[in-house]
């Protein structure tokens, strides 16, 4: 294993105008460049609170059409292959830009005014890289400083936190060993260097003088093995790499939570880690973990009990690393309903005061909102009585937690008002396809698939709907979130498992008929038009292209109808959603309708709204606009293909503006001002267009 350095002066395309738009009023000047300070980008989502925000109106409602491309910066040579899920967001600190890019997860550096590669970071990781179950070149990077020091922190493929001197790329020395600490040692369990299953592709949290890194395993529909690698959480000193603390998210015999396992499943259960980002409060001195399901995201008959900490939001002391208090937002999950993105920070009015709260969005399309002191609900948080399933040896919650405000901001469970409904017929085709399968309301369970039927359980938001890796953004201005939902459908079906080879679990997510895989890496070999399905990556279409006749009878697991999703739009939203009354002020369709169901010839004749996009998307709130790119493609009424960048009144959802991008949002947009301009950065990929990163900024005298 050896580190590989290499500084680099790299020229990028010369700047090529954004396709025209007719969307948005008039131009308007952009303030004097002279008059507005340089601003930095610290950490992954702006702050140690995740709020997404920018106090900045350069770019606003009346001039946002008018942006023009400053710089395109290729990942294309940063690895043997090309990679098409560019996800991560740059930091922006004294005029650079520091971010992860390509299909070797490299560490690089930008000239945030030109694009210009100043300098790249790579660890050649050899098999223990191939071999990690978190592929591809993640979500980014992370900074600190002591005010004369400044460095730059990353998690690579084979799971090593690796220390750089910001200036240069070079590995500090003084930490760990030449720069590098081995994540998969000091981890209170012995793992194989090579194999294990263990890995991270979120950015570490920095927190003053220490690093907190979370974990990530192989998504769990077929687990390998019930005895995972567990996902504990550990914090560094950022001076010398030593392990600070270590928080075990599966608790150990006489800790808190023990004793929500039944007898001896806690010692054998594994996963549990914390993939998604984190927040802190430097003033509390606490971190948020959102914690994971413990193994197996459909069939828990080996981890039973409520099971502490899985799909937690932990609060647990920045220098010590002990618990301070919890809540499970899911008792024992079957839904693979894994917290997936960091709470949202945020100071908020109620009951005559302000009051220190955070806002956690959710796969479930729930907005938890907690006292983050004390992890108290806001409003009342109440336990409502859940169906039971079929799944033999399974243990099964009678309860489950349902927020009292605000209410839900995506689609749960599936009924007949929710399906497809452009025509009579083709909802009488849906009516007919979900009679082949258990349906009902948000916690409905897992069924086995029969050949008879049911088939499963058709389930919506499923285990990738709702919101994802990106979480969402927050105006303090308002006290508002800004969130995005997609509306998807997922058949949950149990098997028994008859291949020890393929795991060691009695029963498994799978459909009858079919051929259940193993478990596989996420974003592993990714190639041109094809689609991961893994968290933080974008979910398989649910509508293939073009329309398809009808079938001559029922086929376990397709949940479309003529080629066109089973639910009705819209597909993807943005909704924003008001914490000082615990509301939804407005929510829009968020994503140009897909060119199949604009020209499928069922609809013909049929004027169709805007149905939104499904994908995995992270909104941008500054001083009056919430921005956010599109999914996936469409075609213009020019011919041309590609996505749009939008912006919207903040206040109302009215949309106020859209630029062109070659391809959809990969990776959640941010914002600086710098020398007097504000840019705009977005990380566009996907289909067979490669990553890239995109900085937008208008023109001079514009």
């Amino acid at each position: 294993m050896a580190a590989l350095f290499a500084r680099a002066a790299l020229a990028q395309p010369t700047p090529t105008p954004t396709a025209p738009s007719a969307l948005g009023p008039d131009r308007a000047p952009a303030p004097s460049p002279t008059t507005i300070p340089d601003t930095e980008w610290r950490y992954y989502a702006a702050d140690q609170a995740n709020t997404r925000y920018a106090p900045l109106d350069q770019i606003s409602a009346q001039n946002f059409n008018d942006l023009e491309v400053a710089w395109r910066f290729k990942t294309d040579a940063l690895g043997s292959r090309k990679e098409y899920q560019l996800e991560a967001t740059p930091l922006l600190i004294k005029g650079r830009l520091f971010l992860t890019a390509g299909a070797r997860r490299d560490c690089i550096a930008l000239d945030a005014a030109t694009g210009e590669m100043l300098w790249m970071h790579r660890l050649d990781e050899g098999q223990r890289a191939m071999n990690a179950p978190r592929q591809l070149s993640g979500h980014g990077c992370s900074y600190w400083t002591d005010g004369t020091r400044e460095r730059i922190l990353y998690v690579t493929i084979g799971y090593h936190l690796v220390c750089l001197d910001a200036e240069t790329g070079v590995p500090d020395p003084g930490f760990g060993t030449n720069g590098i600490v081995d994540l998969k040692l000091e981890i209170d369990q012995d793992l194989d260097p090579l194999t294990a299953d263990i890995g991270l592709h979120s950015t570490p949290l920095v927190v003053n003088n220490i690093v907190v890194i979370g974990a990530a395993h192989t998504a769990g529909d077929a687990p390998r093995t019930r005895r995972n690698a567990k996902g504990y959480v550990r914090a560094y000193d950022i001076a010398t790499g030593k392990r600070k603390w270590i928080f075990h998210t599966i608790p150990r015999k006489g800790e808190f939570g023990y004793d929500t396992w039944v007898a001896g499943d806690a010692e054998a259960a594994g996963n549990a880690g914390v993939w998604a980002q984190m927040s802190a409060d430097e003033a509390l001195g606490l971190v948020y973990l959102p914690v994971e399901l413990p193994t197996g995201d459909f069939v828990g008959i080996y981890r039973r009990g409520a099971g502490l900490f899985g799909e937690s939001l932990v609060a647990v002391d920045v220098n010590t690393g002990q618990r301070r208090w919890h809540y499970q937002f899911v008792h024992h999950g079957i839904w693979d309903h894994d917290i997936p993105c960091a709470p949202i920070l945020c100071d908020i009015p109620h009951g005559g005061k302000i009051i220190k709260a955070l806002a956690q969005p959710s796969k479930q399309g729930f907005l938890y909102v907690l006292d983050r002191s004390t992890g108290k609900p806001v409003w009342p948080i109440v336990e409502r009585k859940v169906a039971k399933g079929d799944v033999p040896g399974e243990w099964y919650s009678p309860t489950q937690p349902y927020p009292s405000k605000p209410p839900a901001y995506g689609p749960q469970g599936v009924s007949p008002e929710q399906l497809i409904d452009f025509t009579p017929a083709l909802h009488a085709e849906a009516l007919a396809l979900i009679k082949n399968y258990r349906t009902g309301p948000l916690y409905t369970p897992p069924t086995m698939s029969l050949p008879a039927g049911p088939f499963g359980t058709i389930h919506s938001p499923g285990s990738q709907g709702g919101t994802n890796w990106p979480g969402g953004c927050y105006d303090p201005d308002t006290h508002t979130v800004f969130v995005y939902a997609k509306k998807t459908a997922q058949v949950y079906g149990v098997v028994a498992n008859n291949d020890e080879s393929l795991s060691d679990f009695a029963y498994v997510h799978g459909l009858t008929g079919q051929k259940t895989r193993p478990s596989a890496p996420m974003g592993g070999a990714i190639v041109p038009g094809s689609r991961a399905v893994q968290e933080g990556a974008p979910s398989p279409p649910s509508n293939p292209s073009g329309p398809q006749p009808p079938q001559s009878g029922p086929r376990p697991g397709q949940l479309t109808i003529q080629g066109l999703p089973l639910l009705k739009p819209p597909y993807g939203t943005i909704t924003a959603i008001n914490l000082e009354r615990g509301d939804i002020s407005w929510q829009i369709a968020h994503g140009e309708t897909p060119d199949n169901v604009r020209n499928h010839p069922a609809l013909k004749g049929l004027k169709i709204p805007r149905t939104g996009r499904e994908g995995n998307l992270g909104p941008l709130c500054t001083k009056s606009l919430v921005i956010c790119g599109e999914s996936g493609f469409f075609t213009n009424e020019q011919g041309v293909r590609g996505a749009m960048l939008r912006a919207y009144d903040k206040g109302s959802g009215v949309e106020k503006g859209a630029v062109y991008i070659p391809a959809p949002q990969s990776g959640s947009p941010m914002t600086y001002m710098l020398k007097g301009r504000q840019y705009l950065v977005v990380a566009i990929g996907g289909g067979n267009y490669s990553g890239e990163l995109v900085a937008f900024r208008l023109p001079r005298g514009a």
